[in-house]
């Protein structure tokens, strides 16, 4: 049942757009920056959560779609993240970014079709399926958590307050809408496809809140103490930009342990859940773990 990279990138890879027509420039920086590499985090919970709830009587076939819109949303976000306008970086994953690459014209342009590209991927299910109440749930969560009240009002509040002190609540808002927002888009889907009870998916959601909170704290602690050749990107970012983060409020210590807390919080309730397929449930608690000991 556990999925390597390579695993969610012969699922997802296909639905990519062929790089032809007039619009050929756009096409290609899309691919580009899709294919750029990274854990592929997202879908692959979508996934194991699909798999934990999916019985006999589940389509396979509808989450596949979703896998793909949800990795594209996501890389959207780290092409207008890298945009001069916003944390201006030159690299990503080790290779240059797609406004360095493109053009920032092409780069903003390569994020947009990504966001509306993902849709119309995701639409595919509807097509596939029409009617299915679970696919219709899933399109709205799709639709709203990566939104102005998901990972956009995440990053508005962010960019708006860069070089000023934070509270915890405006550091909690921020994190749990810009980080969290789309892994609890990713791991409700799955839940939601395969069938899950609202009780079960309003679990699966707070899993995924601390997932998020944890991945972002161990961003933070990377951004200090990683190594940029790992890292595929600069180290010290956040310092460049002036932006406050749980390690400079709280320090280094305090944000280790905050990581380890969250991310057992999250397994906790992960491992209270009754579910069709344990072999997910363990998968993806395992992967829980490894992501709070990453250091890239």
């Amino acid at each position: 049942m556990k999925y390597s990279t390579k695993d969610i990138e012969d699922i997802i890879y296909p639905y990519l757009p062929e790089e032809k027509g007039y619009a050929k420039p756009v096409l290609e920086a899309m691919n580009y920056a899709f294919r750029a590499g990274g854990k592929r985090l997202r879908p692959m919970m979508m996934k194991l959560c699909f798999d934990m709830f999916c019985d006999d009587g589940v389509d396979v076939n509808v989450v596949e779609p979703f896998m793909a819109a949800i990795e594209m949303i996501h890389t959207y976000s780290l092409i207008h993240d890298d945009l001069p306008a916003l944390d201006n970086d030159e690299l990503r994953r080790g290779m240059p970014t797609v406004h360095v690459k493109y053009g920032e014209d092409i780069a903003v342009l390569a994020g947009d079709g990504l966001l509306n590209y993902a849709y119309q991927v995701a639409c595919g299910a509807l097509r596939h399926k029409p009617g299915n109440v679970c696919i219709e749930k899933a399109m709205y969560i799709l639709t709203s958590k990566p939104g102005i009240y998901g990972m956009i009002g995440g990053q508005t509040l962010d960019v708006t307050m860069s070089g000023q002190e934070l509270s915890d609540s405006q550091l909690d808002y921020i994190y749990k809408n810009k980080t969290s927002a789309l892994i609890e888009c990713a791991m409700t889907i799955g839940a939601t496809l395969a069938g899950a009870s609202d009780e079960v998916i309003e679990m699966i959601e707070q899993v995924a809140t601390c997932v998020g909170m944890a991945f972002q704290v161990q961003d933070d602690i990377l951004d200090v103490v990683g190594d940029a050749q790992k890292l595929g990107k600069p180290v010290l970012s956040d310092e460049k930009n002036d932006k406050y983060t749980y390690v400079t409020i709280h320090g280094m210590d305090v944000a280790k342990s905050y990581v380890h807390s969250m991310s057992d919080k999250a397994n906790n309730i992960l491992n209270s859940l009754s579910v069709v397929n344990n072999d997910a449930k363990d998968c993806l608690m395992n992967l829980i773990v490894e992501l709070i000991n990453r250091d890239k």
